[in-house]
């Protein structure tokens, strides 16, 4: 039977979707701005997805672990940390140091790359390590590409190989103000499948990119000009700001706005803003770019872009953007918005625009099962 450490932060990713771009150090303020958590339900998505009867698992008490494991129905668990009322990254690190104490084989937790950088912190390359996504941003590698990924990383069938994954953590201060920096914390082991680990978030800056960047923004402009009363959500990243700087408009960088024709209607709008406007328009496009590598469409740093969201744009009014090098540096494309019913209506291909009037087939991952 297979020992594995399991713990969840319970805060993880409450943040996005109010638009904080993040959650370190602000959960009472993304519990005022009406955040919802959501580590227990994908932490539950992932155990529940197991053979139970395969493993032992050494977590936290309640909203750490142990509620996700009744939920899921484990019964073969230990209680091996006890969760405080109000936890910290210290008990992230503590619950690890009883795990290796208790002897187990693999430590998984439920969080982003904030919770990825504390586990590591303690564990380093002791045990392999890997993550269930909750958070907002998770550019480490150590993550699985969903819960239902994770899953599958765990089944005992046989041996799945290692490799060595980055550890990253993003500067959340400067990232709410428009600029994104990582600092690598070091290499974890990580069990390894094609198409189910997540790579490490890369910047493309190659020569062509910039003109390539604005024969798209070119493009698109002329699209908007085309249905200029139509709202538009337009993305994060430096494809979308070039598609803004085309437009005249001052766009977040980070964040999602809100544009009518080539002006401004509302900047940097949360999941819950983005769903009141669209809920009064006809119709509105959303305009989205790919993460460099990692290939994720809609799941990281993306939660304003919700289910609900989703479904009252309609997946026919996405239009994905990307240059054409960042498109060869990102074999597959994923899609992990939390509901996979929503997320295998995406099909196994998407249109994604790369140039003016010039578009490329890209494949979506999805799950076998």
């Amino acid at each position: 039977m297979h020992r594995i450490g399991f713990l969840i932060n319970p805060y993880a990713g409450m943040g996005g979707a109010v638009g904080l771009k993040g959650t370190d150090g602000l959960i009472d303020e993304a519990t005022k701005r009406g955040a919802v958590p959501r580590a227990q339900e994908r932490a539950a998505e992932a155990l529940g997805a197991l053979d139970g009867a395969n493993f032992h698992f050494f977590t936290c008490s309640q909203k750490m672990g142990e509620d996700a494991m009744q939920k899921a129905g484990i019964i073969q668990f230990t209680v091996e940390y006890h969760t405080p009322e109000k936890t910290t990254a210290d008990d992230t690190k503590n619950a690890c140091r009883k795990f290796l104490d208790a002897g187990v084989e693999m430590i998984v937790f439920c969080g982003g790359d904030g919770t990825a950088r504390d586990v590591f912190d303690v564990v380093g390359t002791q045990v392999p390590v890997l993550g269930i996504p909750a958070g907002v941003k998770m550019y480490s590698g150590v993550f699985a590409i969903s819960p239902q990924s994770a899953a599958e990383l765990l089944q005992p069938s046989g041996t799945i190989p290692l490799r060595d994954t980055e550890v990253v953590d993003v500067d959340e201060v400067a990232y709410r103000d428009g600029a994104l920096r990582t600092t690598l914390y070091g290499f974890a082991k990580t069990p390894y499948i094609m198409e189910m680990v997540a790579g490490t978030k890369q910047v493309f800056e190659q020569p062509d990119e910039e003109r390539a960047k604005a024969e798209i923004a070119q493009f698109i402009a002329e699209v908007i000009d085309g249905t200029p009363d139509k709202l538009t959500i337009l993305g994060p990243g430096t494809t979308s700001e070039k598609i803004a700087e085309v437009l005249g408009v001052d766009k977040t960088l980070l964040g999602f706005d809100a544009i009518r024709g080539r002006k401004l209607v509302a900047a940097d709008i949360s999941e819950k803003e983005i769903l009141a406007r669209v809920s009064g328009e006809p119709e509105t496009r959303l305009i989205i770019s790919i993460i460099g590598a990692q290939g994720f469409v809609l799941g990281r740093g993306t939660q304003q872009i919700s289910p609900a969201v989703i479904r009252k744009i309609g997946i026919g009014n996405i239009i994905v953007v990307a240059t054409p090098y960042k498109l060869s540096k990102t074999p597959v494309l994923y899609v992990d918005t939390g509901d996979p019913l929503l997320d295998a209506a995406f099909g196994d291909n998407i249109k994604v625009i790369s140039g003016y009037r010039i578009a490329q087939r890209k494949r979506i991952h999805q799950p076998s099962h």
